[in-house]
């Protein structure tokens, strides 16, 4: 049966359709050796399908892990620049697997990993609305800071939504914040805080829905379990 590549590969869990789509665009995907159009339809059954030259066989075992990231690792598989990358972390986990959604060099904590397009589709539609928390420390007037930072506010054009947040504790030298939102704008919270007058100097993802970091530590990673799975899934 014919379906969009983009569905067709995340079904595989080969990417998110996303992701698929930006490989299609950049010449990576093929069909019976023809590189293939954003929009193509094509039949696994019938045809042979590629990413990279390497053929598309057979679905993988669908799997997902969570990562401490540390900071000065960037969110990609390959990096031009030839920085560290999430993938030096998980290389021995047995399988090609996507980060879903982004955490920025400077940022840590909860990454999840997978190689399920339709769960990474799922987490990141923005419809879903998947909470995910983080502590940021940092310094600036942050009593002033807390009603901006609470509501809607414009940034570089760019509507964003406000963030439940409360104080943790507050230090002589900074302030611990507790930031829970629903969106996934490129480095939001730092964005959010430079705009309210705080300077960020840690920021540390420890939950993405119902899976919480806990006391992985940094540079490790583990499998989810089934629970986990399952409560991913029935994320609304």
């Amino acid at each position: 049966m014919e379906e969009r590549l983009s569905k067709l590969l995340s079904r595989y869990g080969v990417a998110s359709r996303r992701q698929a789509e930006e490989w299609i665009k950049a010449g990576r995907v093929t069909v019976e050796g023809v590189p293939a159009q954003l929009g193509q339809k094509a039949d696994a059954a019938t045809e042979a399908i590629a990413v990279d030259g390497v053929p598309l066989t057979k679905t993988p075992p669908k799997r997902c892990l969570m990562l401490y990231k540390p900071r000065g690792y960037v969110t990609t598989l390959s990096d031009e620049q030839g920085r560290p990358t999430v993938s030096d972390l998980v290389k021995d986990c047995g399988f090609r697997l996507y980060p879903i959604g982004r955490l920025d060099l400077n940022s840590e904590g909860l990454l999840l990993m997978t190689n399920d397009g339709d769960l990474a589709n799922h987490l990141t539609h923005p419809s879903h609305e998947v909470e995910k928390e983080y502590q940021v420390r940092v310094t600036g007037p942050v009593q002033r800071a807390l009603p901006l930072l609470r509501q809607s506010i414009e940034i570089d054009g760019e509507r964003v939504r406000g963030a439940q947040i409360h104080v943790i504790r507050t230090k002589a030298d900074s302030t611990l914040l507790s930031f829970v939102i629903t969106q996934g704008k490129n480095r939001q919270i730092r964005r959010m805080c430079k705009a309210a007058g705080l300077t960020v100097h840690r920021l540390r993802r420890i939950r993405e829905g119902t899976i919480r970091l806990g006391d992985l530590p940094a540079g490790k990673w583990r499998w989810l379990t089934e629970d986990e799975l399952c409560s991913l899934r029935e994320e609304p």
